[in-house]
């Protein structure tokens, strides 16, 4: 044999050995077999069962809180200034359609304070356009422009926070897509496999997690009323009155004066856990980032003996009292399970919804129709695989066997990439692999008749074979890409499902130029090398 034709024969085993290894590891028993077998090879939601989700984002929170933001960053400029305004006022904008409705109207600008007021407009409200609608009123709206981006924003930033919470939950396989080709779609869709009770991920998801550390003013008091009245009927400046969440033996009628501007926010967390305290009850560590550790730290100092309220969902979970200086730390009391504790860890750690959602519907495939579907799918793919096989062997002989290996070789490369890119199978996938099939022994049947019409030429069976292959290639490459760039726009414009076919398609491509090509043209050099005086080709 030279030594060409070996080191292809050495290549061609190591990728097999490659591909195995990927697919099955190095098992030491059956049960470790049909373990690695299981952790390589991932199901999606169609195959194994689980929970399909699709919810809405509510993305005219989103405009609500741009507003409020605005108005507050108005607000101490124009005290500075001396403009003692009415009042300020958002509408309220009800449907996703009517987000970029928002408006800000201010009311009451004092008339020889407007050029400064619209000079603080200009500076503190750069996204928004300003309008009078008379002499001392003003209204806002918010800029084309400015309005698509933070759509398209709010909309990114929701599934982000998704897919850290799902995967904080250990949902390796979970799916997070938006739903719809426009960039500002606010449906998403969440597909869970093997997730057969929804519940806790929904509401793991569904949570604002806004946190908040503000200093208390007063209370806790009994009612909205009782607050008021012990504060003299008005609110302090820049204060604001936040319920309690109920906890530690609290009242949930109860009502907390504190700060409107927090010390530091969910924002500045690094890292938060669930813990113990020392009388063994459940609650929720959290750390701070440097610079809030630096600013927290400077705060509690200074505010030692006060109360701080511990804001979670615009809900005091807490209100502690400041002993000493707290620099990176803190906690929040009250959980009354491990679990409740963990999951308050997680979605402080994946930050704060930019939006509310709505869930628009919901599904649960059971695993019983993802075990008739994958039955199924492999009884269509062997006898798929059994005809194409017979039809070869009948029709190309010899060669016929050439053409077998090499698609056994293909299915094994394209499982072990799918295995090893940690790839979701789903019936589309399967349907890719099938097709892989079908282009497989497309290429195998352009090579044959390529070297058919060569031996008719009456060339040896040697060059028959080189100029079959080589005139073959560029055929075969020319099919292959075409195929390739619809996969591109598959995998581009199209949902989980479609997305998986395209993968799948695109690796089994792949490895039919190498097996189709490469494999395929060592096999008959080694088949001329073992017999030099071959009269005819079993093709």
């Amino acid at each position: 044999m030279n030594t060409n034709l070996r080191y292809k024969g050495l290549a061609i085993l190591a990728v097999i050995l490659a591909c195995v290894y990927l697919i099955i590891g190095i098992p030491k028993s059956k049960d470790e077999l049909s373990a690695n077998l299981r952790n390589n090879i991932k199901l999606g939601l169609d195959l194994k069962g689980g929970s399909h989700l699709v919810c809405q984002i509510q993305v005219q929170d989103a405009f609500k809180a741009e507003a409020n933001a605005t108005i507050e960053r108005m607000k101490e400029p124009m005290a500075k200034a001396g403009i003692a305004y009415q009042s300020a006022e958002i509408n309220d904008p009800q449907t996703l359609n009517d987000a970029e409705k928002i408006e800000i109207t201010i009311k009451g600008v004092p008339i020889d304070k407007t050029g400064a007021f619209r000079q603080i407009a200009a500076d503190q409200a750069t996204s928004w356009t300003l309008t009078g609608i008379n002499a001392t009123d003003y209204r806002l709206n918010l800029k084309a422009t400015e309005a698509i981006s933070l759509r398209r924003d709010t909309v990114q930033r929701a599934i982000d926070t998704i897919e850290k919470r799902i995967n904080s939950l250990g949902l390796a396989e979970a799916s997070v897509q938006q739903r719809g080709r426009a960039e500002a779609d606010s449906e998403v869709m969440v597909q869970m496999p093997g997730v057969d009770d929804p519940a806790r991920v929904k509401d793991l998801i569904s949570k604002a997690a806004v946190l908040k550390l503000a200093a208390v003013v007063n209370g806790p008091h009994a009612g909205q009323a009782a607050a008021l009245q012990a504060n003299g009927g008005f609110l302090p400046l820049n204060a604001t009155m936040v319920q309690s969440a109920g906890r530690n033996g609290e009242s949930p009628d109860s009502w907390y004066v504190v700060s409107k501007t927090p010390v530091v926010t969910g924002r500045d967390l690094r890292n938060a856990r669930p813990s113990r305290d020392e009388m063994g009850r459940w609650e929720t560590d959290f750390t701070l980032s440097q610079e809030a550790a630096r600013r927290f730290g400077a705060y509690t100092e200074a505010n030692v003996n006060n109360r701080m309220a511990i804001i979670l969902d615009e809900r005091v979970r807490s209100a502690p009292t400041i002993q000493s200086r707290i620099d990176d730390s803190g906690r929040i009391t009250g959980a009354g399970t491990e679990a409740e504790a963990s999951d308050l860890a997680l979605i402080l750690k994946s930050g704060s919804l930019p939006a509310g959602l709505k869930y628009l519907q919901e599904t649960t495939v059971g695993p019983s129709l993802g075990a008739d579907s994958i039955r199924q799918g492999f009884i269509a793919g062997i006898a798929g695989l059994i005809a194409v096989v017979a039809v070869m062997l009948l029709y190309y002989k010899g060669a016929g066997v050439n053409a077998t290996l090499a698609l056994i070789l293909n299915a094994v490369m394209l499982i072990a990439a799918v295995s090893y890119f940690g790839a979701v199978l789903t019936l589309p996938g399967i349907a890719g692999v099938i097709l892989t099939i079908g282009m497989a022994v497309d290429s195998n049947v352009l090579i044959f008749e390529r070297i058919r019409e060569e031996l008719r030429t009456g060339k040896s069976i040697a060059a028959a074979i080189d100029a079959g292959f080589g005139r073959a290639l560029l055929t075969i490459i020319d099919t292959h890409v075409t195929t390739v760039v619809s996969c591109a726009f598959l995998f581009i414009f199209g949902s989980g499902p479609v997305k998986g076919f395209a993968v799948t398609l695109v690796i089994g491509l792949i490895a039919n130029l190498f097996t189709a090509v490469f494999v395929s043209r060592t096999m008959f050099d080694w088949s001329v090398e073992r017999n030099p005086g071959m009269q005819s080709l079993s093709i």
